[in-house]
């Protein structure tokens, strides 16, 4: 049998955390970050249905666009960050998706 020894002096037990404050990855989400998140990502599907997929040309495209060398749409594809920056840095508005978005020749 373990004797029953205190602590230390120098150890503090673990005080329960306040439900607000904790990390999400370990433990249940809250039910207002998982309803914000379901109302974000109904948002960005909307939005999507009037956007045009234009894969990897996303770059190019969008310069052409801010440019008047092709008529103004709205668009939506993949770029790399580098592409992003140079866009940004060029003075054209553009904004990464907050969820994911499968091509759509990967969708079933």
């Amino acid at each position: 049998m373990a004797p029953a020894v205190g602590r230390k002096g120098n150890q503090r037990a673990d005080l329960p955390v306040p439900a607000e404050t904790r990390p999400v990855a370990n433990h249940p989400m809250p039910a207002q970050l998982a309803e914000a998140l379901t109302r974000l990502a109904a948002a960005q599907a909307e939005a999507l249905k009037s956007s045009k997929w234009v894969g990897t040309d996303f770059a190019e495209a969008t310069r052409a666009m801010h440019y008047g060398e092709q008529e103004a749409e709205a668009i939506h594809g993949q770029a790399s960050v580098e592409e992003a920056q140079e866009l940004v840095e060029e003075g054209i508005p553009v904004a990464p998706l907050p969820f994911p978005v499968a091509p759509p020749e990967d969708l079933n």
